[in-house]
């Protein structure tokens, strides 16, 4: 293997930070319905469209370091390790599974809109069971049993619509992007 070839360039660097930073204004922007809801998703689907796998996993990983450092870069602005260990912290750690399966997934099977949407939409079901199961166990240590379809009615249900929503916007705008970036 090319060692050559693993190296990050020092425009990948930059677009690497570029978009971790992208990801925390996204998490910085929330939007007021019946439940408030981020464009975190958002960001991190069009970061991985745009970099593409490689650079958009090391994009949302970077960001979740940063966080875990303690800036305050996720939702509400809030940071620290005890965010990432707390109750919804599985849905953060998540973006990280969906971005690494999005990179999966188009390495294999290229990236044609509609690969894409499939392997954004496996990238976000995996984000939640792997959010849900994390909450299920931190909150049963913490208070009390609870329920899957406690857990998911208070984490999943009343995202899926905007998550959705977000993931489509994400991909006409992420390929319309792309192009224009790379042209």
């Amino acid at each position: 293997m090319n060692t050559a070839n693993n190296r990050l360039s020092i425009k990948d660097i930059a677009y690497i930070a570029l978009f971790a930073a992208l990801m925390s204004i996204c998490a910085w922007i929330s939007i007021p319905l019946t439940v408030p809801f981020t464009l975190q998703t958002f960001g991190v689907f069009i970061t991985v469209i745009i970099l593409g796998g490689r650079r958009g996993t090391l994009s949302t990983l970077v960001y979740l370091l940063l966080g875990a450092v303690g800036l305050p870069v996720f939702s509400g602005f809030k940071g620290g390790i005890g965010v990432l260990f707390g109750t919804t912290g599985g849905y953060l750690v998540g973006f990280l599974l969906s971005a690494l399966i999005i990179w999966g997934i188009t390495h294999f099977f290229g990236d044609s809109t509609i690969v894409l949407a499939v392997a954004m939409l496996i990238g976000l079901c995996v984000c939640y069971a792997f959010g849900t199961i994390w909450f299920m166990i931190l909150y049963t240590r913490s208070s009390q049993a609870i329920s899957l379809i406690t857990v998911l009615s208070w984490c999943v249900f009343p995202f899926v619509i905007p998550d959705i929503i977000k993931l489509v916007l994400a991909l006409v705008l992420g390929k319309r992007l792309k192009s224009r970036l790379y042209a």
